[in-house]
Protein backbone atom coordinates (compact mmCIF):
# COMPACT_ATOMS: atom_id res chain seq x y z
CA UNK A 1 0.00 0.00 0.00
CA UNK A 2 1.40 3.39 -0.87
CA UNK A 3 2.87 6.50 1.26
CA UNK A 4 4.46 9.94 1.48
CA UNK A 5 6.96 11.06 2.86
CA UNK A 6 7.31 14.78 3.59
CA UNK A 7 10.90 16.32 3.97
CA UNK A 8 11.20 19.30 5.83
CA UNK A 9 14.92 20.38 5.36
CA UNK A 10 15.00 22.49 8.67
CA UNK A 11 17.57 21.95 11.66
CA UNK A 12 18.75 24.02 14.37
CA UNK A 13 22.29 23.18 13.89
CA UNK A 14 24.35 20.84 11.80
CA UNK A 15 25.41 17.33 13.25
CA UNK A 16 28.61 16.77 12.24
CA UNK A 17 28.27 13.09 10.38
CA UNK A 18 24.76 14.24 8.77
CA UNK A 19 25.35 14.31 4.86
CA UNK A 20 21.00 14.35 4.54
CA UNK A 21 19.41 17.98 2.95
CA UNK A 22 18.54 20.79 5.41
CA UNK A 23 19.31 24.40 5.89
CA UNK A 24 20.11 26.00 9.56
CA UNK A 25 18.06 28.84 8.48
CA UNK A 26 14.68 29.29 8.89
CA UNK A 27 14.49 32.25 6.39
CA UNK A 28 12.69 30.02 3.73
CA UNK A 29 10.85 27.99 5.89
CA UNK A 30 7.40 29.67 5.75
CA UNK A 31 6.99 30.05 1.62
CA UNK A 32 8.84 26.77 1.58
CA UNK A 33 5.98 25.02 3.43
CA UNK A 34 3.52 26.57 0.94
CA UNK A 35 5.49 25.03 -1.93
CA UNK A 36 5.33 21.51 -0.28
CA UNK A 37 1.24 22.41 0.04
CA UNK A 38 1.69 23.14 -3.65
CA UNK A 39 3.24 19.76 -4.28
CA UNK A 40 0.76 17.87 -2.90
CA UNK A 41 -1.89 19.51 -5.48
CA UNK A 42 0.14 19.57 -8.27
CA UNK A 43 1.16 15.65 -7.44
CA UNK A 44 -2.55 14.77 -6.39
CA UNK A 45 -2.84 11.61 -9.10
CA UNK A 46 0.59 10.48 -8.77
CA UNK A 47 -0.67 6.38 -7.32
CA UNK A 48 -3.36 6.91 -9.97
CA UNK A 49 -6.09 4.59 -7.99
CA UNK A 50 -7.75 5.31 -5.30
CA UNK A 51 -5.62 3.08 -2.79
CA UNK A 52 -5.67 4.02 0.82
CA UNK A 53 -2.16 5.51 2.03
CA UNK A 54 -0.72 3.42 4.69
CA UNK A 55 1.81 5.40 5.83
CA UNK A 56 2.65 9.35 6.31
CA UNK A 57 6.10 9.87 7.27
CA UNK A 58 7.48 13.43 8.33
CA UNK A 59 11.31 13.17 7.81
CA UNK A 60 14.54 15.87 7.72
CA UNK A 61 15.81 17.56 8.45
CA UNK A 62 13.91 18.15 12.12
CA UNK A 63 9.92 17.81 11.48
CA UNK A 64 9.81 18.49 15.16
CA UNK A 65 10.28 22.63 14.12
CA UNK A 66 6.81 22.64 12.62
CA UNK A 67 4.07 23.80 14.65
CA UNK A 68 0.85 22.15 15.03
CA UNK A 69 -0.33 24.75 12.57
CA UNK A 70 1.90 24.28 9.71
CA UNK A 71 1.20 20.12 10.30
CA UNK A 72 -2.37 20.61 10.16
CA UNK A 73 -2.08 22.33 7.23
CA UNK A 74 -0.22 19.62 5.40
CA UNK A 75 -2.54 16.87 6.90
CA UNK A 76 -5.49 19.10 5.27
CA UNK A 77 -4.05 19.22 1.92
CA UNK A 78 -3.35 15.52 2.60
CA UNK A 79 -6.47 14.66 3.05
CA UNK A 80 -8.08 16.95 -0.01
CA UNK A 81 -6.35 14.87 -2.04
CA UNK A 82 -5.70 11.39 -1.23
CA UNK A 83 -7.74 8.18 1.21
CA UNK A 84 -6.16 7.47 4.17
CA UNK A 85 -6.03 3.96 5.72
CA UNK A 86 -8.19 3.99 8.99
CA UNK A 87 -4.86 2.51 10.99
CA UNK A 88 -2.75 4.92 8.79
CA UNK A 89 1.28 4.44 10.48
CA UNK A 90 2.04 8.41 11.03
CA UNK A 91 5.39 9.45 12.21
CA UNK A 92 7.14 12.22 13.07
CA UNK A 93 10.99 12.34 13.08
CA UNK A 94 11.96 14.82 16.49
CA UNK A 95 14.96 15.63 18.10
CA UNK A 96 14.80 15.15 22.43
CA UNK A 97 15.20 19.18 22.43
CA UNK A 98 11.82 19.46 20.83
CA UNK A 99 9.84 18.09 23.29
CA UNK A 100 8.19 20.27 25.61
CA UNK A 101 5.17 19.02 27.99
CA UNK A 102 3.00 21.75 25.93
CA UNK A 103 4.23 20.99 22.46
CA UNK A 104 3.53 17.08 22.83
CA UNK A 105 0.30 17.88 23.89
CA UNK A 106 -0.09 20.09 20.76
CA UNK A 107 1.38 17.22 19.33
CA UNK A 108 -1.65 14.76 20.53
CA UNK A 109 -4.10 17.34 18.96
CA UNK A 110 -3.09 15.97 15.65
CA UNK A 111 -3.13 12.89 13.60
CA UNK A 112 0.55 12.03 14.39
CA UNK A 113 0.50 8.74 16.39
CA UNK A 114 4.10 7.61 15.87
CA UNK A 115 7.61 9.43 17.23
CA UNK A 116 10.95 8.85 15.55
CA UNK A 117 13.52 10.41 18.15
CA UNK A 118 16.40 11.48 17.16
CA UNK A 119 18.57 10.00 20.86
CA UNK A 120 21.70 8.74 19.01
CA UNK A 121 23.57 8.02 22.70
CA UNK A 122 22.38 8.79 26.23
CA UNK A 123 26.28 10.22 26.72
CA UNK A 124 27.06 13.72 26.90
CA UNK A 125 30.73 13.31 25.69
CA UNK A 126 29.09 11.26 22.67
CA UNK A 127 26.66 13.79 21.72
CA UNK A 128 29.11 16.93 21.88
CA UNK A 129 31.51 15.20 19.70
CA UNK A 130 28.47 14.42 17.11
CA UNK A 131 27.17 18.06 17.59
CA UNK A 132 23.97 17.04 18.41
CA UNK A 133 21.69 19.78 20.00
CA UNK A 134 20.61 18.39 23.26
CA UNK A 135 22.13 16.94 26.00
CA UNK A 136 21.64 13.62 27.44
CA UNK A 137 19.23 14.28 30.22
CA UNK A 138 16.90 15.56 27.77
CA UNK A 139 16.92 12.98 26.22
CA UNK A 140 15.71 10.45 29.05
CA UNK A 141 13.33 13.25 29.42
CA UNK A 142 11.79 13.44 26.23
CA UNK A 143 10.71 9.77 26.16
CA UNK A 144 9.51 9.91 29.67
CA UNK A 145 7.00 13.03 28.50
CA UNK A 146 6.49 11.20 25.02
CA UNK A 147 5.18 7.90 27.14
CA UNK A 148 3.45 10.33 29.94
CA UNK A 149 1.63 12.35 26.95
CA UNK A 150 -0.10 9.04 25.42
CA UNK A 151 3.04 8.20 22.57
CA UNK A 152 3.42 4.64 23.26
CA UNK A 153 4.60 4.16 19.60
CA UNK A 154 7.99 5.27 19.31
CA UNK A 155 10.90 4.44 17.62
CA UNK A 156 14.47 5.55 18.94
CA UNK A 157 17.76 6.13 17.22
CA UNK A 158 20.85 5.13 18.04
CA UNK A 159 24.81 5.11 16.67
CA UNK A 160 27.69 3.10 17.39
CA UNK A 161 30.86 3.08 16.37
CA UNK A 162 31.39 6.81 17.19
CA UNK A 163 35.23 6.73 18.44
CA UNK A 164 33.55 8.20 22.18
CA UNK A 165 31.29 5.72 22.58
CA UNK A 166 32.78 2.88 24.50
CA UNK A 167 31.78 -0.77 24.63
CA UNK A 168 30.36 -0.09 27.94
CA UNK A 169 28.44 2.88 27.10
CA UNK A 170 26.75 0.91 24.01
CA UNK A 171 25.82 -1.42 26.29
CA UNK A 172 24.03 1.34 28.75
CA UNK A 173 22.37 3.20 25.45
CA UNK A 174 20.46 -0.22 24.55
CA UNK A 175 19.52 -1.00 27.99
CA UNK A 176 17.93 1.90 28.80
CA UNK A 177 15.38 1.80 25.72
CA UNK A 178 14.79 -1.36 26.53
CA UNK A 179 14.24 -0.75 30.36
CA UNK A 180 11.92 2.22 29.00
CA UNK A 181 10.42 -0.45 26.81
CA UNK A 182 10.60 1.55 23.56
CA UNK A 183 8.55 -1.28 20.80
CA UNK A 184 10.93 -0.20 18.09
CA UNK A 185 14.93 0.54 17.89
CA UNK A 186 17.16 1.53 14.37
CA UNK A 187 20.75 1.03 15.21
CA UNK A 188 22.86 2.65 12.96
CA UNK A 189 26.92 2.33 12.69
CA UNK A 190 28.32 5.81 12.22
CA UNK A 191 29.59 6.22 8.58
CA UNK A 192 32.27 9.00 7.32
CA UNK A 193 29.98 10.63 4.92
CA UNK A 194 31.82 12.46 1.97
CA UNK A 195 31.43 16.16 2.30
CA UNK A 196 30.04 16.62 5.64
CA UNK A 197 31.78 18.25 8.72
CA UNK A 198 33.03 14.67 10.01
CA UNK A 199 34.45 13.57 6.64
CA UNK A 200 36.58 16.91 7.03
CA UNK A 201 37.35 15.98 10.55
CA UNK A 202 38.81 12.51 9.63
CA UNK A 203 40.81 13.62 6.29
CA UNK A 204 42.24 16.56 8.42
CA UNK A 205 43.50 14.14 11.22
CA UNK A 206 41.32 16.28 13.86
CA UNK A 207 39.23 12.95 14.33
CA UNK A 208 39.55 9.08 14.49
CA UNK A 209 37.31 7.48 11.47
CA UNK A 210 35.54 4.75 12.67
CA UNK A 211 37.41 1.46 13.81
CA UNK A 212 36.05 -1.47 12.25
CA UNK A 213 36.47 -4.18 14.83
CA UNK A 214 34.75 -1.62 17.24
CA UNK A 215 31.82 -1.37 14.96
CA UNK A 216 31.60 -4.97 14.45
CA UNK A 217 31.25 -5.81 18.12
CA UNK A 218 29.05 -3.77 19.06
CA UNK A 219 27.11 -4.52 16.04
CA UNK A 220 27.50 -8.13 17.49
CA UNK A 221 26.24 -6.86 20.92
CA UNK A 222 23.34 -5.59 19.55
CA UNK A 223 22.33 -7.94 18.17
CA UNK A 224 22.44 -10.34 21.14
CA UNK A 225 20.77 -8.11 23.19
CA UNK A 226 17.80 -7.09 21.05
CA UNK A 227 17.35 -10.96 20.25
CA UNK A 228 17.09 -11.57 24.28
CA UNK A 229 15.05 -8.67 24.98
CA UNK A 230 12.75 -10.44 22.42
CA UNK A 231 12.97 -8.13 19.50
CA UNK A 232 13.29 -8.93 15.94
CA UNK A 233 16.06 -7.98 13.41
CA UNK A 234 13.55 -7.61 10.66
CA UNK A 235 16.36 -5.32 8.85
CA UNK A 236 19.90 -4.54 9.37
CA UNK A 237 19.85 -1.79 11.45
CA UNK A 238 15.82 -1.93 12.95
CA UNK A 239 14.32 -4.09 15.76
CA UNK A 240 10.93 -4.19 16.85
CA UNK A 241 9.02 -6.24 18.91
CA UNK A 242 6.56 -8.44 17.32
CA UNK A 243 4.03 -6.63 14.92
CA UNK A 244 5.71 -3.26 15.31
CA UNK A 245 7.83 -3.24 12.46
CA UNK A 246 7.86 0.32 11.02
CA UNK A 247 5.31 0.46 7.97
CA UNK A 248 7.05 3.22 5.98
CA UNK A 249 10.41 2.07 5.92
CA UNK A 250 9.12 -1.62 5.29
CA UNK A 251 7.48 -0.01 2.13
CA UNK A 252 10.78 1.13 0.86
CA UNK A 253 12.73 -2.55 1.55
CA UNK A 254 9.54 -4.04 -0.10
CA UNK A 255 9.71 -1.69 -2.98
CA UNK A 256 6.24 -0.65 -2.44
CA UNK A 257 4.69 2.92 -3.99
CA UNK A 258 5.21 6.02 -2.02
CA UNK A 259 5.19 9.98 -2.93
CA UNK A 260 8.16 12.14 -1.70
CA UNK A 261 7.15 15.48 -0.85
CA UNK A 262 10.08 18.73 -0.65
CA UNK A 263 13.28 19.51 -1.67
CA UNK A 264 15.30 16.23 -1.88
CA UNK A 265 12.43 13.87 -1.29
CA UNK A 266 12.59 10.61 -3.32
CA UNK A 267 9.56 9.11 -4.89
CA UNK A 268 8.97 5.69 -6.28
CA UNK A 269 6.31 3.89 -8.37
CA UNK A 270 6.86 0.60 -10.38
CA UNK A 271 10.24 1.09 -12.38
CA UNK A 272 10.10 4.88 -11.94
CA UNK A 273 11.93 6.92 -9.73
CA UNK A 274 12.03 10.58 -9.19
CA UNK A 275 14.16 12.78 -7.06
CA UNK A 276 13.69 16.51 -5.95
CA UNK A 277 16.44 18.58 -6.26
CA UNK A 278 18.25 19.46 -2.80
CA UNK A 279 17.63 23.55 -3.33
CA UNK A 280 15.16 25.58 -1.23
CA UNK A 281 15.47 28.36 -2.99
CA UNK A 282 15.10 26.66 -6.51
CA UNK A 283 12.02 24.34 -5.21
CA UNK A 284 10.14 27.04 -4.01
CA UNK A 285 11.20 29.68 -6.66
CA UNK A 286 9.65 27.26 -9.48
CA UNK A 287 6.50 25.58 -7.89
CA UNK A 288 4.92 29.05 -6.98
CA UNK A 289 4.40 29.78 -10.66
CA UNK A 290 3.87 26.00 -11.59
CA UNK A 291 0.71 24.77 -13.04
CA UNK A 292 1.68 21.17 -13.80
CA UNK A 293 3.95 18.91 -12.26
CA UNK A 294 6.02 17.70 -14.97
CA UNK A 295 6.69 21.09 -16.54
CA UNK A 296 8.80 21.31 -13.70
CA UNK A 297 11.02 18.34 -14.50
CA UNK A 298 14.83 19.53 -15.03
CA UNK A 299 14.65 22.38 -12.60
CA UNK A 300 12.19 20.83 -9.54
CA UNK A 301 12.95 16.97 -9.90
CA UNK A 302 14.72 14.32 -12.22
CA UNK A 303 12.87 11.46 -13.36
CA UNK A 304 14.32 7.95 -14.49
CA UNK A 305 12.65 4.86 -15.60
CA UNK A 306 15.03 1.64 -13.95
CA UNK A 307 16.33 -0.68 -16.56
CA UNK A 308 16.12 -4.81 -15.83
CA UNK A 309 19.46 -4.45 -14.29
CA UNK A 310 19.02 -1.78 -12.22
CA UNK A 311 15.89 -2.98 -11.01
CA UNK A 312 17.85 -6.95 -9.78
CA UNK A 313 20.58 -4.59 -7.97
CA UNK A 314 18.05 -2.43 -5.87
CA UNK A 315 15.94 -5.59 -5.41
CA UNK A 316 19.13 -6.92 -3.97
CA UNK A 317 20.76 -4.44 -2.22
CA UNK A 318 17.10 -3.79 -0.21
CA UNK A 319 15.83 -7.10 0.17
CA UNK A 320 18.61 -8.94 1.29
CA UNK A 321 19.23 -6.17 4.35
CA UNK A 322 15.61 -7.84 5.55
CA UNK A 323 14.41 -10.78 7.07
CA UNK A 324 12.23 -11.38 4.50
CA UNK A 325 15.49 -11.83 1.97
CA UNK A 326 15.77 -12.65 -1.70
CA UNK A 327 13.28 -15.06 -3.09
CA UNK A 328 14.65 -16.60 -6.52
CA UNK A 329 10.92 -16.52 -8.18
CA UNK A 330 10.88 -12.98 -7.57
CA UNK A 331 13.87 -11.88 -9.15
CA UNK A 332 12.49 -14.65 -12.10
CA UNK A 333 9.82 -11.80 -12.66
CA UNK A 334 12.97 -8.94 -13.61
CA UNK A 335 14.56 -11.83 -15.92
CA UNK A 336 15.29 -15.35 -15.79
CA UNK A 337 19.00 -14.21 -16.65
CA UNK A 338 18.93 -12.49 -13.24
CA UNK A 339 17.63 -15.36 -11.35
CA UNK A 340 20.50 -17.84 -12.82
CA UNK A 341 23.07 -15.10 -12.18
CA UNK A 342 21.93 -14.89 -8.22
CA UNK A 343 22.14 -18.12 -7.22
CA UNK A 344 25.45 -18.91 -9.23
CA UNK A 345 26.91 -16.12 -7.78
CA UNK A 346 25.60 -16.80 -3.91
CA UNK A 347 26.89 -20.42 -4.26
CA UNK A 348 29.74 -18.80 -2.70
CA UNK A 349 28.59 -17.03 -0.23
CA UNK A 350 26.16 -20.09 0.82
CA UNK A 351 29.36 -22.14 1.22
CA UNK A 352 30.78 -19.62 3.81
CA UNK A 353 28.23 -19.52 5.42
CA UNK A 354 27.21 -16.23 5.16
CA UNK A 355 24.03 -16.37 3.37
CA UNK A 356 21.44 -19.24 4.28
CA UNK A 357 19.02 -20.34 1.47
CA UNK A 358 15.36 -22.41 2.38
CA UNK A 359 13.00 -22.77 -0.88
CA UNK A 360 14.16 -20.65 -2.88
CA UNK A 361 14.59 -17.70 -0.54
CA UNK A 362 18.11 -16.52 0.44
CA UNK A 363 18.89 -14.65 4.04
CA UNK A 364 21.89 -13.36 5.37
CA UNK A 365 23.69 -15.59 8.26
CA UNK A 366 24.93 -13.79 11.24
CA UNK A 367 28.13 -13.46 10.26
CA UNK A 368 26.59 -11.89 6.75
CA UNK A 369 25.13 -8.87 8.27
CA UNK A 370 28.52 -8.15 9.46
CA UNK A 371 29.32 -8.01 5.35
CA UNK A 372 25.89 -7.13 4.29
CA UNK A 373 27.14 -4.60 1.54
CA UNK A 374 30.36 -6.82 0.57
CA UNK A 375 28.02 -9.63 -0.13
CA UNK A 376 25.32 -7.38 -2.17
CA UNK A 377 28.04 -5.69 -4.38
CA UNK A 378 28.97 -9.36 -5.18
CA UNK A 379 25.71 -10.53 -6.14
CA UNK A 380 25.19 -7.29 -8.29
CA UNK A 381 24.47 -7.86 -12.37
CA UNK A 382 27.87 -5.43 -13.26
CA UNK A 383 27.51 -5.90 -17.33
Amino acid sequence: MPGIYLHIPFCKQACHYCNFHFSTSLRLKAPLLAAMLRELDLRRNFFGEELPLDSIYFGGGTPSLLSRAELESLFEHIHRHFRMASDAEITLEANPDDFTDAYLAELRQTPVNRLSIGIQSFSDADLKWMNRAHHADEARRCIESALAAGFDNLTCDLIYGAPTTSDEQWAANIQILLDYGIPHLSCYCLTVEPKTALDHFVKTGKSPGVEDEKAARQFQYLMDAAAAAGYEQYEISNFARAGRYARHNTAYWRSEPYLGIGPGAHSHLGDMRQWNLPNNALYVRHIEQAVEWKALEGSVYEQEHLQPKDRYNEYVMTRLRTMWGCRVAEIESIGTEYATHFVKTAAPFLQQHLLTETQGTYRLSRAGKLMADFVSAELFWVN
